[in-house]
């Protein structure tokens, strides 16, 4: 085999007949060559998150939120830092300032309550007291009943010989020894009753009552009985008029026999 010369020219090389395209079909077009800036923004938008950045990026905008907050409310106590000691010595003497009338203030509520408080008390005690004396009062004015301990007197006089003194003797000793309230026949005595002698029996206060004469007493069963059993007493004296006299002792004496209260016609009150 010889070596080619450089006058020697390379063969031909044979001519490939191109194939026909098919009926019916298009040449594939090219696809341009994207630059680097396009590709950067086609790898951005649109931009894919997931589930836990999506909750990472919330909670880094409650933090920022947070921290805006403190910010703020910290600028806000910075004007204080900032103030100048006369202004601050002035806000100190008006914050003191009100504290003290605020002080003065609670203190002076306090003593009225005090006060209110104990004019209700007092307010309350008179009326009590008041009822108290209404009541007493009204026991020795026969205006009002009343019950307690004491002894019940029956009189018999079955000939009639017992007269009106006789009675007046023994509500005076019965008085006297200590009777708070008395009653005789369902008549109500008090202070200004009287007695007179009646046909078939005596008067109190206008009113006729007949033998037997039962006196209901209310006071200390162990002094009453005794005022009336003195030797020269009551009970003596109803006996020689041929009466009869019982006295019983009992825990519950009833009164009820009620007077109307009356209204003075020229005496009032100088209080």
């Amino acid at each position: 085999m010889r070596p080619m010369s450089t006058n020697d020219t390379p063969p031909e090389e044979p001519n490939v007949p191109e194939q026909p395209l098919e009926k019916g079909t298009e040449p594939a077009a090219e696809v341009p060559e994207q630059t680097g800036r396009q590709r950067l923004a086609a790898g951005l938008w649109p931009p894919r998150v997931s589930r836990a950045q999506l909750i990472v990026a919330l909670l880094l905008f409650v933090l920022g939120l947070g921290l805006a907050i403190q910010v703020r409310s910290t600028s806000d106590s910075s004007a204080l830092r900032g103030a100048r000691q006369e202004d601050l010595v002035r806000i100190l003497d008006e914050l003191d300032g009100r504290t003290k009338r605020l002080e003065e203030e609670k203190q002076r509520l306090e003593d009225q309550r005090k006060e209110l408080e104990s004019s209700s008390n007092q307010a309350e005690e008179a009326r009590k007291q008041t009822v108290e004396k209404e009541r007493q009062l009204g026991i020795l004015a026969g205006t009002v009943a009343a019950q307690g301990p004491g002894i019940t007197l029956k009189i018999t006089d079955p000939k009639g010989l017992v007269r009106s003194d006789q009675l007046l003797d023994t509500l005076q000793e019965l008085r006297a020894a200590g009777a708070e309230a008395i009653q005789i026949n369902g008549v109500r005595v008090v202070a200004g009753s009287y007695f007179s002698d009646e046909s078939g029996g005596v008067g109190i206060d206008g009113t006729k009552i007949t033998q037997p004469y039962e006196f209901r007493v209310i006071g200390k069963s162990q002094d009453l009985e005794p005022a009336l059993n003195i030797p020269g007493g009551v009970v003596q004296t109803l006996e020689k008029e041929q009466a009869t006299v019982a006295v019983t002792r009992s825990a519950k004496i009833v009164v009820d026999a009620l007077r109307a209260a009356k209204q003075p016609d020229y005496a009032r009150s100088s209080s």
